[in-house]
This record gives C-alpha cells, sequence and structure tokens, in this order.
C-alpha cells in the first residue's frame, strides 16, 4: 500500500513540477505561470478509468488486484474555486485469501478543488457501495485527485481514494480499501 501510495503523490505532483520549471533563473516566478491558461472547468463530463485496488478485511481476508470503471459528473468552476459531483463504477475480482471476493465499487462523490488553469487538484468524499461474495455493504470513502486538461475537451487525472466498510453483508466482516486509478475523460 505505501508503493500505491508513493506513486499517486508523485503523479499528483507532476503538474506543479511544469510550473515551477516556469520560473526564471533568480527564481522569480513570472506572474504569467499563474494565469489561466486552460478552459473553465464548467460542465459535465464522462469517461473511463484503470487502477489497482488493495483491501485488508477483517480476520486476515486481504488481496489486491486490478480495477477498472467508468465515471460521470458536472463541475462548476467559481473561478479559481471547482465544486462538483460525480458517479462513478470499478468492477474487478479481488480474492481476499479465499474468504470472498470483491466484484465492484460505486461511488457517490463531492468534489471540491482549486482551478490552476489547465490543472484541477480537488479532495473528494461520499458514499461508495461495495458488492462482494458474501453480501454487499455501503460506507464512506474520502481522497485525492487531479485532472489535467489536454484540449478543451479532453483532460486525464488520477484519485487516490480511502474507503471503509463496516459490516459487510451482515457478517460481522469489515474491511479497509485503497484504490488508485488513472482516469480519462471527455468533456461536454
Amino acid at each position: 500500500m505505501y508503493r500505491l501510495t508513493a506513486l499517486a503523490l508523485t503523479l499528483a505532483a507532476a503538474p506543479m513540477t511544469a510550473l515551477a520549471q516556469t520560473a526564471d533563473t533568480t527564481g522569480a516566478v513570472p506572474a504569467q505561470a499563474f494565469a489561466t491558461t486552460g478552459g473553465s472547468w464548467t460542465g459535465g463530463y464522462a469517461g473511463l478509468q484503470l487502477g489497482y485496488g488493495d483491501v485488508d478485511g477483517s480476520g486476515g481476508a486481504d488481496g489486491d488486484d486490478y480495477i477498472y470503471g467508468i465515471h460521470g459528473g458536472y463541475r462548476y468552476d467559481f473561478g479559481t474555486f471547482v465544486l462538483g459531483g460525480e458517479v462513478d463504477y470499478d468492477a474487478g475480482d479481488i480474492d481476499l485469501n479465499g474468504a470472498a471476493t470483491v466484484d465492484s465499487v460505486a461511488r457517490l462523490k463531492l468534489q471540491a478543488g482549486y482551478d490552476f488553469g489547465q490543472t484541477l487538484a480537488y479532495f473528494t468524499t461520499g458514499v461508495a457501495e461495495v458488492d462482494t461474495s458474501i453480501g454487499s455493504e455501503s460506507g464512506e470513502f474520502y481522497g485525492i485527485g487531479f485532472a489535467y486538461q489536454i484540449t478543451d475537451q479532453y483532460t486525464f487525472g488520477a484519485e487516490l481514494l480511502e474507503h471503509e466498510f463496516d459490516n459487510i453483508g451482515g457478517t460481522g466482516v469489515g474491511a479497509d480499501a485503497t484504490t488508485f486509478t488513472l482516469r480519462g475523460s471527455i468533456r461536454f
């Protein structure tokens, strides 16, 4: 899980590297480096994601594997502050040491972030529904993400989320799950 967190932080910091490289040799950052170079973040979007899930369940029911899914949402750009909502669905087949398998997770998200121009950095939280071979359970999640406007229509991004589920399928089995996804979206 530590490698997953380190990878996510590295990818989240990548857009800031470009900003740092705009500084002149005296170390001063030109004013245009902070000017909005991308379009507004207001509007709907939909896309695909591919990532990795790591589940730590009670009683040694642990596992990790690849996940893939879809997402769609709407954001409103207030200038430098962006607020939005999103739904997403990830499928997978994460084996929890033979005790169960995680088949999917669906999320309803609230996002709040900062508009850096072509880059949006945000915090997200909401409710998630996990579906496993022993039943389903609603829980909460929180995390961070970023999106980068490749063009006015296409974005690339990443998200790191931490989930908590207390009583999966009424069995008393709980689980904490960390997911990291790379995301591609079309804006409309």
